[in-house]
């Protein structure tokens, strides 16, 4: 019997757990052709969540949980999940109910078929709000353009993940991740589905501006360097126009004398290349504060307990 595992990452979900055990288990109980494992990763919650994990472990030994030392963000939470889940696949959830558990049999269908990721586009994004909705096409738009391969507007992390593509995943240890853009990378023969994203049905959402604004710097910086290339583009056309500058007010000086006027043309100019200056140094700074971070070597996450239903120690 070929053994399915369900991965979600929880962080202060402890009023979503209670009807997220109730849709695996009923999930789990009507497709019994297979062997299920829910393995839920605490990434450091603050509220009962571990408690409550730890509560259905106890009622249903299919529920495995992996509780790491601190809050170490979703991405490192989804890793900790891909070195930890024993499944021959993988079914990525988030603990919100957002993603429909309904269509979870069809993405097996697709997987017995042979496609190895198979992935959930959204038609819509549930309730957001319009400037969220539309910076988030637009950087999908952006991101689009900057990388060599194919990045999937308006797929997330819902998908179904063949043990090949999970071993493939659990080699790349980068510390600042994009894996929405690593699913990408990684290749494989990939399958579609179209589904409506609900909304949350309790608790608000821990992704706020700030924390996405990060996760889109990172994918543009983990997979691009165009950001580099358009900081040195500028800095050439603008060398340039100011050559042509200099050179025109030399020749101006030298036949009609300087007059001294344009003063406010030359403070504009100053504070234009003071810009973009500035901005070339912080593109920069993002891309050497990666390597940086990099070059330490640090584990991605630490985990403070394990428990499954073999009950086996592992280390990341």
């Amino acid at each position: 019997m070929r053994k399915v595992s369900i991965l979600i990452p929880c962080y202060n979900e402890e009023e979503n757990i209670p009807s997220l055990y109730e849709a695996i288990r009923q999930l789990m109980d009507n497709n019994s052709q297979y062997d299920w494992e829910a393995l839920l990763v605490n990434d450091g919650s603050k509220d009962r969540t571990l408690e409550m994990i730890k509560e259905l472990r106890r009622q249903d030994k299919r529920i495995s949980y992996v509780n790491l030392s601190r809050n170490f963000g979703k991405e490192a939470a989804m890793l900790a999940g891909f070195d930890y889940v024993t499944g021959d696949c993988l079914v990525n959830v988030d603990a919100d109910l957002q993603d429909p558990l309904e269509i979870i049999p069809e993405m097996l269908k697709y997987w017995e078929e042979g496609y190895d990721d198979i992935y959930a586009r959204r038609l819509s994004r549930g309730k957001e709000s319009f400037l969220r909705k539309h910076l988030t096409k637009l950087y999908y738009s952006l991101i689009q353009k900057m990388t060599s391969f194919d990045m999937l507007p308006n797929v997330g992390d819902f998908r179904l993940l063949d043990r090949k593509c999970i071993e493939e995943l659990k080699r790349l240890r980068e510390s600042e991740r994009y894996t929405k853009g690593l699913y990408c990378w990684i290749g494989f023969k990939k399958k579609e589905i179209l589904f409506d994203r609900g909304s949350r049905q309790h608790g608000k959402s821990n992704w706020g501006f700030r924390k996405l604004f990060g996760l889109a710097v990172n994918g543009i910086t983990s997979f691009s360097t165009i950001p580099l290339r358009i900081s040195t583009f500028m800095g050439t056309i603008i060398s340039i126009y100011a050559f042509c500058h200099l050179a025109y007010f030399l020749i101006k000086t030298l036949i009609y004398g300087d007059d001294v006027q344009g003063f406010p043309t030359l403070v504009i100019l100053i504070l234009f290349l003071g810009g973009v200056q500035l901005l070339s140094i912080g593109i920069i700074g993002e891309y050497v504060g990666r390597i940086y971070n990099e070059t330490k070597h640090r584990p991605v996450y630490i985990v403070r307990e394990y428990e499954a239903g073999e009950d086996e120690k592992k280390s990341n």
